[in-house]
């Protein structure tokens, strides 16, 4: 009874190492298995069936795989108008491509059993590619105004257009250069390379300059300050001499206004200032009621110099001008500048008559129309036409 006693335990205590060893057993007889697996040569395929099988040749399909491996695929050539460019295993060919005279293909060479039909673009087209395999023929671009042709259209690519000289591109349209940019070197200083002694003599002549800037800003300063006084001490007097009366804090015309300060001027001849000097420079502070009048055929011309040619007709639609109005505006006038001064015409005088501000005899405009104008031409992104009008006609 104690020796199978001392059996048993010695059985139990040897199961778990052979538990263990049986699952390393199974695992190495998988690997011993995946090693041995069959690998295919190269250009030849596995059928599924442990058969490496060769390959169809380009320009052929298959027709029936190998059964073993001392014999070879059934491979059939394909048929009119189908092909194969590479080696395969495939049972079907590939349609050729047609090249469509709709879509301005033109046929370099026909489709061949290992070879597709090759087409390109007809001439003054580029193509354009739309995938792998699709693409579409699209007309060459012309180069605008203001461009000359950097590179050809070809059957491949596009013409490539750029700005003439002393022109750069701004929004898909060349503008002449004005300031010094990377594109306008020429309105650029030539930088020196040369490294030279100072020169003490350039140091006087910029203290010079500085000098006179410094005293030519403090001089309109002076001007500013003492104009502002004379007036305002001139409308305090007037003030008191007609206490009955109530004052008018905003003259009726810009004119009136500057009639008041030379007046005011005349008074204090100990402190008079030149007429000429007191026109030339508005007032500060002017008081915003104060119409502001333009003359409508001045306002066109400036206005037709500062917009571009291309975008006038766009500018007078937004305005409010009609189509039939600018193709009438057209018929009656030959010139192109004619035409749009018409249009422009037009747009004010619809002002007037709608009571927008238009002035005396349809040959001033007002603030309203002025504003509207002002308005379009910086949605139109012209910006720089609408600040040339603002300094011209002095509007903060």
């Amino acid at each position: 009874m104690m020796e199978g006693a001392g059996l048993r335990g010695r059985w139990d205590r040897k199961a778990p190492v052979g538990t263990i060893l049986l699952p390393m057993c199974m695992f190495l007889t998988a690997l011993t298995l995946v090693s041995e697996a069959k690998t295919c040569p190269a250009g030849d395929y596995d059928n599924d069936n442990g058969v490496c099988c060769n390959k169809c040749l380009p320009g052929f399909r298959l027709v029936e795989r190998c059964l073993s491996n001392n014999t070879r695929s059934d491979c059939k050539p394909c048929p009119a108008e189908q092909f194969t460019d590479r080696e395969n295993y495939s049972p079907n060919c590939r349609g050729c491509r047609r090249c469509k005279a709709s879509n301005h293909d033109v046929e370099i060479s026909p489709c061949k059993v290992d070879k597709n039909t090759v087409c390109r673009c007809e001439d003054g087209y580029y193509k354009l590619n739309i995938d792998s395999e699709k693409y579409e023929c699209r007309k060459c671009s012309p180069c605008r105004q203001n461009e000359i042709e950097k590179q050809t259209c070809t059957a491949e690519n596009n013409r490539v257009c750029e700005c003439i000289e002393k022109y750069y591109k701004v929004k898909g349209s060349c503008e002449p250069c004005k300031t010094c940019t990377s594109e306008c070197q020429h309105h650029c200083l030539p930088i020196t390379t040369q490294t030279k002694a100072p020169d003490h003599r350039n140091d006087h002549l910029i203290n010079i300059i500085v000098g006179v800037a410094v005293g030519s800003v403090v001089s309109m300063g002076l001007v500013f300050l003492v104009t502002y006084m004379v007036t305002k001490r001139y409308i305090k007097k007037k003030m008191q001499k007609k206490p009955s009366q109530e004052s008018d804090p905003c003259p009726e015309s810009g004119e009136q206004f500057l009639t008041l300060i030379v007046e005011s001027a005349d008074i204090r001849s100990d402190k008079a200032l030149p007429v000429s000097a007191v026109s030339d420079q508005e007032p500060p502070n002017l008081p915003d009621c104060v119409p502001l009048e333009v003359k409508i055929p001045e306002l066109i011309y400036t206005v037709l110099d500062l917009v571009p040619v291309l975008q006038v007709k766009q500018l007078v639609r937004t305005l409010g001008v009609t189509d039939t109005e600018i193709e009438q505006a057209e018929a009656d006038h030959r010139s192109c500048r004619e035409a749009h001064y018409q249009m422009l015409r037009v747009w004010a005088e619809k002002g007037a008559r709608s009571g927008g501000g238009g002035g005396r005899a349809g040959t001033i405009l007002h603030w309203p129309l002025l504003q509207e104008l002002l308005d379009q031409l910086r949605k139109m992104h012209l910006g720089r036409a609408a600040e040339e009008l603002e300094t011209k006609y002095g509007i903060q």
